[in-house]
């Protein structure tokens, strides 16, 4: 972490000049600027009476919350693309979520790789063509429109057995793909 850095940051935000800040504090100038320049560590206590004065707290100043990602766009995609299908994760990193959402392409004659059986739940929909929905022994025909949930305790795949591509949304809840 670059404390001198956020404390700079924290320091120009309230207005205060290094004078300022060091006269609050009961502290030079100059060691303003070596903490700035990360050039000096401050004590516990020095670094308390700083974040008092910048009306902050330890807690704050080192919590490091992020603020979450909430809309992806084209750039955040990540496809791979291999034996007649594409996927493309919606969501980066959505392995460390509840759910996964891909956007799945098959070409024709083609399917996707099969998944074997695990814990969770599936859901997709099917936005172009159609397809052969796969979960164990049985066989459901999907054209463009349908939509299917199942648990994934079976091993499961799509096929495109058509003339055209085949383009679906696929949710695993847990992550799979």
């Amino acid at each position: 972490m670059d404390i001198g850095g956020k404390l700079k940051a924290m320091r120009l935000q309230c207005g205060l000049t290094q004078e300022e800040l060091a006269d609050r504090c009961e502290l030079t100038k100059g060691y303003i600027s070596q903490l700035e320049n990360n050039l000096t560590s401050p004590s516990i206590a020095t670094l308390i009476d700083i974040l008092t004065a910048l009306g902050s707290n330890l807690k704050s100043f080192f919590s490091e919350d992020t603020e979450e990602q909430i809309v992806f766009g084209e750039g955040d995609f990540f496809v791979k693309e291999s034996d007649g299908q594409s996927i493309t994760w919606l969501v980066p990193n959505s392995q460390k979520n509840e759910m996964e959402p891909i956007l799945m392409r098959l070409d024709p004659h083609t399917q996707s790789t099969e998944d074997m059986p695990h814990e969770g739940e599936e859901f997709g929909y099917l936005l172009k063509g159609s397809a052969l929905l796969h979960i164990g022994k049985q066989i459901y025909k999907l054209k463009q429109g349908d939509s299917f949930y199942f648990t994934a305790h079976k091993r499961h795949y799509v096929e495109n057995v058509s003339d055209e591509i085949s383009e679906l949304l696929w949710v695993s809840s847990p992550p799979t793909f």
